[in-house]
């Protein structure tokens, strides 16, 4: 098949059954499910096969409209970030439709979650082979809607509606700096085609003010410092939307798009970037270790990898940023659809305190959850460790010795908090009645774990030295494979320090108090210091004390002056004068008033009409 064609199909094949289901299947959930992830899969199986056949840039592009000199239209661009975001994106999304088949399986809008699924992915997927920003931007959008949709599907609960109107709120605040940085691209390089981007700003320059604005979007939608205070509360839908979003997916797509323009940051922006994505790698990690929900927990890890992520963009690397958007994809989503499967089996339990003994109980959970946990605390050859060492090693060799000492702590972070997470759930003996009755979930849950985590997990960093290109592996100056015991890499001197002392610390050190967090009990008031959600606060606090004082400002003026002064007294008191005055002068009933006026009006249209 043509590579254009397949790319029509990977595109419009999950729009042509989200409306099916919408239109056809919403009462009918089983089919509904069946036919959305038999979708997923074979769109899977197409981006793969153009991973594996095709090399080099593709490119196809039809003109919408045509303003002047400037064409607005729709097309795909497929370079090699773009072709390795496909496959993560389609295989990992595959293999969550068929856990959701177990997971969603008594729930009632089963139909609706599908379809929901089908939308998102065709949202997705236009932002992956989008070749310029308007048609980037219109399907960021999508994006926005269709999650806000997902995280909103028990919309019966208010913890579910209100964490879907922050999502979304909060996406719009990054998406207006978004829209106008594309205005400015428009206005000053005279097209918004990312080659013709790239080529005209190699001539022109680039200001600071188009990286800026443009950085907004990535900001609000990989949930980045100051607009990252969404993510946590999105834990309000569906584990399988969880994975889906904090995974491969939605928050990947702002690293995407910051790899895709990164021509156009300036070394401000790179800076800024690099620092602030750090500083909340270490942060995110640390708030992480005062969770006791399982997915609240995970969702803060996954900040602090959207940090890591950042900071690689920022340090000049998207290469590495891609590449570890890609391995974050395979253990973050096996993590979370573990997750589900824990609860699952402990009938709907998220607290971690009240688990405890599940790697008996579990077998094929907890080994899939403890491979992905290892590739997350970067384990020397799982996948984690290719990719998150180098970008820790890239900050050593820049001398940016401030954003290695963040990463150093992140990496910590990251050990602790998983070691933690494996001793409360898996390890000692159970801490409720849901965890004793706990049972293994079905095949329709446990095969895309094992898959994911005994599979990708560990196995897809082999091919890192194929994704990374020659400029991203000068960074370390050898081969990735030869680092985990090239003992003169400070990366890999943090992550032995980070293994030992905080994954095999954890262990012991959550282990002194069954059922409790030792943490907790130890320094309370750490554990307060890390679990307070300062900026959720400080939003909090600026919306009700200034900016609904402004809003009923506003509001009062629109009263007094618009609808008062304006329409009332203006507009209405002056066509009632006119009112009264032409029906003192036209109407008076007299007919022979009536005829003259007909008579002087015709004239008048003969008039305009010869004079013409």
């Amino acid at each position: 098949m043509d590579p254009i064609q397949s790319l029509h199909w990977i595109l419009f094949l999950p729009l042509v059954s989200a409306t099916c289901i919408a239109l056809f299947l919403r009462r009918h959930g089983s089919i509904a499910a069946w036919l959305s992830t038999a979708t997923a899969f074979s769109i899977a199986g197409l981006a793969l096969n153009l991973l594996l056949t095709t090399d080099g840039k593709i490119g196809w592009h039809h003109d919408l409209a045509k303003l002047g000199e400037i064409s607005l239209g729709f097309g795909y661009l497929l370079d090699a970030n773009a072709r390795l975001m496909l496959f993560v994106v389609t295989f990992v999304a595959a293999w969550i439709h068929l856990f959701s088949i177990g997971y969603m399986h008594d729930d009632e809008a089963r139909g609706r979650f599908f379809g929901g699924l089908s939308i998102f992915m065709f949202s997705i997927l236009g932002i992956v082979l989008a070749d310029n920003l308007l048609m980037t931007f219109i399907f960021w959008e999508l994006v926005g809607f269709s999650s806000y949709m997902l995280i909103a599907h028990y919309f019966d609960k208010d913890f579910a509606a209100a964490a879907s109107k922050k999502a979304f709120i909060t996406n719009r605040v990054g998406d207006l700096g978004f829209i106008l940085g594309i205005a400015f691209c428009l206005h000053h390089y005279g097209t918004l085609n990312f080659e013709a981007l790239a080529s005209v700003s190699t001539f022109q320059g680039v200001p600071i003010i188009v990286g800026l604005l443009l950085m907004c979007g990535f900001l609000g939608k990989s949930a980045q410092f100051p607009l990252h205070v969404w993510l946590t509360d999105a834990m309000a839908g569906p584990t399988p939307v969880s994975a889906l979003i904090h995974a491969a997916t939605m928050v990947a797509a702002g690293v995407y798009f910051m790899a895709r323009v990164s021509f156009l940051l300036a070394p401000e922006v790179l800076q800024w970037m690099a620092v602030s994505g750090a500083g909340m790698a270490a942060l995110a990690g640390l708030c992480a270790l005062a969770q006791t929900d399982i997915k609240k927990s995970l969702a803060y890890s996954t900040l602090a990898h959207l940090g890591i992520m950042g900071c690689a963009l920022g340090l000049g690397h998207p290469e590495l940023a891609v590449l570890h958007m890609a391995m974050h994809a395979f253990f973050k989503a096996t993590l979370f659809l573990g997750a589900g499967s824990v609860i699952h089996g402990c009938h709907h339990e998220q607290d971690m305190l009240k688990m405890g003994g599940l790697l008996k109980k579990m077998p094929i959970t907890a080994a899939t959850f403890i491979a992905a946990t290892l590739s997350n605390c970067a384990v020397p050859f799982f996948a984690g460790w290719y990719s998150k060492d180098a970008i820790i090693e890239a900050a050593w060799q820049q001398h940016h010795y401030a954003i290695f000492t963040f990463l150093a702590l992140a990496a910590l972070a990251t050990c602790i908090y998983s070691g933690r997470m494996l001793r409360l759930v898996f390890l000692g003996h159970p801490q409720s009645k849901n965890a004793e009755q706990a049972h293994e979930s079905p095949w329709t849950m446990t095969t895309p774990i094992i898959i994911l985590g005994l599979g990708y997990s560990i196995a897809a960093g082999f091919a890192a030295d194929a994704i990374i290109p020659a400029s991203s592996r000068q960074v370390i100056e050898k081969p990735l494979q030869e680092m985990a015991f090239h003992l003169s890499a400070p990366s890999t001197w943090v992550g032995f320090f980070a293994l030992t002392f905080g994954l095999l610390g954890s262990l012991k050190f959550y282990a002194i108090f069954p059922g409790r967090d030792s943490l907790q009990v130890f320094s309370p008031q750490t554990y307060k210091l890390l679990e307070y959600r300062y900026f959720d606060h400080a939003y909090g606090w600026y919306i009700n004390h200034i900016q609904r004082r402004l809003a009923e400002f506003i509001a009062f003026l629109d009263l007094l002056v618009i609808n008062g002064l304006a329409v009332r007294w203006i507009a209405g008191g002056f066509t009632a004068a006119v009112g009264q005055l032409t029906s003192r002068t036209f109407h008076r009933g007299q007919t022979r008033g009536y005829a003259l006026w007909i008579t002087l009006g015709s004239l008048l249209i003969i008039w305009f009409l010869l004079a013409r």
